[in-house]
């Protein structure tokens, strides 16, 4: 059976950087493509960064017993299609979930075998200054984002692995030692 990999915490921590950072270092992983009812940021492809759905077709999903996970976060829905995980489960492929904390509770649930590692920031400033910093929320997104930040930040204790992202460099080193150990 393939290893899945659950990477969690709150938005603007970093996640699809180091990410990005662990498939170049990880040859064998694939990433999970998510669905989600937000709009696409600015170069993201439908398919490609996600699966960009509109509400209806989102709760049709949900209806239909189509996500692994699902969960709403700061106004919007996000899931990991059943479909996107097991074609890689079956291929003998681990595989990379980027998914918020409800998500990596409900894969917990229905494969405690899934590795879960969740990212945290140096700080709550800090991570105030990412999400401003990189530009694609107004302030009240920010706000909101900062809020459910706080609430899963305090979830950390449930997960076998933490990764501070405070140095990128360093935090990546570290996914990548968690990952690698678990798939020798």
């Amino acid at each position: 059976m393939a290893r899945v990999f659950v990477i969690t915490g709150p938005s603007g921590v970093g996640k699809g950087t180091l990410i990005r950072g662990l498939m170049e270092r990880v040859a064998q992983l694939e990433l999970s493509v998510s669905a989600t009812t937000r709009a696409p940021r600015l170069g993201e492809r439908d398919g490609v960064d996600y699966h960009f759905l509109t509400r209806t077709e989102f709760n049709t999903k949900v209806n239909e017993g189509a996500f692994v996970e699902h969960a709403d976060y700061a106004g919007r829905s996000y899931g990991t299609l059943r479909s996107e995980l097991e074609r890689r489960v079956r291929a003998g492929t681990p595989v990379v979930l980027e998914i918020e904390v409800q998500g990596a509770r409900q894969v917990r649930a229905a494969m405690p075998e899934a590795v879960q590692v969740f990212i945290a920031p140096p700080s709550l400033p800090a991570l105030r200054t990412r999400l401003v910093g990189r530009g694609t929320d107004d302030h009240n997104e920010v706000e909101r984002r900062l809020m459910v930040a706080e609430h899963e930040l305090k979830a950390q204790p449930e997960f076998a692995h933490v990764v501070v992202n405070d140095r990128l460099d360093e935090a990546l080193e570290r996914l990548v030692a968690i990952v690698t150990a678990e798939l020798d």
